[in-house]
């Protein structure tokens, strides 16, 4: 359940009041047009506080920059999301490819070039920092590597920071976004146990949610260790290639692969899209291999950042203790051991695409289906590298001549209660788009987000507005979870989503 800020329900209902009150005073109203008419503003204004969340989830980020090229994509991407998700600290890192320098200058860079483009951001979406703000929020760590920057006198303004952050009147998460190594966290983590009394290290640890990209010092397991109920999300050891974060960059085969091409990459971000998009660099070893830990932060209709194993942009991943003789290392520097404890990891997906189709219905399923975790984040990948195209065009283009996503909308609640064997209905026919582009529908199940796991396929067509489905026959209460996948026609094409969740009973 979302929760929304009751003053602006107050005032919602209290401007129902004035409208009732001064229709009153002008002329006798006809008691069955005026609760019509109350009903219908009463259904206007809730469907505004329902489409309004009550916050962004806030981030600080760990970057091992000038390690590898691809921090400084995805910094770029990030501040491109600045006005959806709440930055608390950018905070420069050392990893196992870095071990001994930090690079607070190059996130610098990045923030200048976004301090030219910041006010054009402005004419698509409100919210967006400004560079000066965004500046004082980068931090450093120290220039040491894994547990040699960790213990007594170890302090650095970086890990004070997250401390200080953590200490604020602000009951959200605190998302720690680990791009490189994870030692200033570990820092901060050992300051607060041995300063703090039981109770607030145990309050302010409860906040902090980690999605690390896989280990790339000896802090993280130190930290799995000896903070068991710490919210931890990895793909543990530095051996990328079993690692789930890769999806953003793997080529897989038999599908198109197009938007993660270099080709794709000069011509829809580095060249001809203003000065943030042309500081973007050239892959070295992969795309934005750092950029799914922040990517499931960007409220889309699909994330749900708390919850992991709900699947979105940033990958699936759920809850157990992993099989050690998976876990790899390729790196000497980076200690691998057996995890002492359950933590948010690896997930496998089974997934067969839908492709378009020139006659008949407009989407069919694909002839092959894949399975494994990696299919859990690129299954997404279009998208979200269509939305990241299109907001490098926001960076130089007036409103009018830019694309942007369209806005769902369910003629229902998000959480429905069906009885086993019966039919129900989900629809999306309120759907709009703020360009006034033609869009297109897609429904389905998403068997492995809920505790039901076989799939429940649409009865009849996928790609209309109102999809029906039959509630499988259960001998216990089940959830399952059904997305409607929305994209325009606009130029790149963007889609956003709505997840509606369904309990049967038996």
């Amino acid at each position: 359940m979302k929760y929304y800020k009751t003053n602006m329900i107050t005032e919602r209902l209290n401007t129902i009041l004035v409208i009732k009150n001064w229709k009153h005073s002008v002329f006798t109203v006809n008691t069955r047009n005026f609760l019509l008419g109350l009903t219908l503003v009463l259904t206007f204004y809730t469907q505004a506080i329902i489409a309004q969340p009550f916050s962004k989830d806030r981030v600080i980020i760990l970057t091992d920059i000038e390690a590898d090229p691809d921090d400084t994509q995805s910094l770029v991407r990030l501040l491109l999301y600045s006005n959806q998700i709440d930055i608390k600290g950018i905070i420069a890192t050392t990893s196992c490819w870095l071990t001994s320098d930090v690079h607070p200058e190059s996130i610098e860079k990045v923030i200048d070039a976004y301090a030219e483009i910041q006010p054009n951001l402005l004419k698509h979406e409100s919210g967006f920092p400004d560079a000066k703000t965004l500046s004082s929020l980068i931090k450093v760590g120290l220039p040491k590597y894994g547990m040699s920057g960790v213990g007594e006198g170890m302090d650095s303004e970086g890990s004070d920071w997250i401390i200080k952050v953590l200490e604020e009147e602000d009951e959200r998460p605190l998302w720690i976004s680990t791009w490189g190594g994870v030692n200033t966290l570990a820092q901060a983590l050992h300051k607060i146990k041995a300063s703090k009394s039981a109770s607030e290290a145990s309050r302010l640890i409860s906040k902090i949610r980690v999605y690390t990209i896989s280990d790339q010092d000896d802090s993280g397991i130190w930290i799995r260790d000896n903070f068991p109920n710490l919210f931890y999300i990895v793909s543990p050891g530095d051996h990328y290639g079993s690692a789930t974060w890769t999806g953003i960059n793997t080529y897989v085969k038999n599908i198109d692969n197009t938007t993660i091409s270099n080709t794709w990459i000069a011509e829809n971000i580095q060249q001809n899209h203003g000065p943030l998009g042309a500081i973007y660099p050239d892959v070295a070893w992969g795309v934005e291999g750092d950029t799914p830990a922040f990517l499931s932060l960007i409220p889309n209709g699909l994330n749900a950042s708390e919850h992991p194993e709900w699947g979105g942009w940033g990958g699936r991943y759920e809850l157990y203790k992993p099989d050690f003789s998976k876990t790899k290392s390729g790196n000497s520097r980076v200690n691998i051991a057996p995890e002492t404890r359950a933590i948010w990891t690896n997930a496998t997906d089974k997934y067969t695409p839908y492709v378009h189709s020139d006659y008949g219905r407009n989407f069919k399923r694909d002839s092959i289906t894949f399975e494994n975790d990696k299919v859990t984040l690129w299954r997404w990948r279009d998208d979200f590298q269509n939305d990241f195209a299109a907001r490098i065009d926001w960076c130089f283009k007036s409103f009018e001549e830019a694309n942007h996503p369209p806005v769902p909308a369910l003629m229902h609640d998000d959480h429905l209660t069906v009885k086993s064997g019966k039919g129900f209905t989900l629809d999306a026919f309120n759907t709009t788009d703020p360009d006034g582009d033609s869009f297109s529908f897609l429904w389905f199940n998403y068997p492995e987000a809920g505790t039901y796991k076989n799939e429940i396929k649409v009865n009849g067509a996928e790609n209309v507005h109102m999809a029906y489905f039959t509630a499988p026959k259960v001998d216990q209460k089940e959830t399952a979870h059904f997305i409607v996948k929305i994209t325009d026609r606009g130029q790149p094409r963007l889609t956003r989503y709505k997840r509606v969740i369904v309990t049967i009973l038996p």
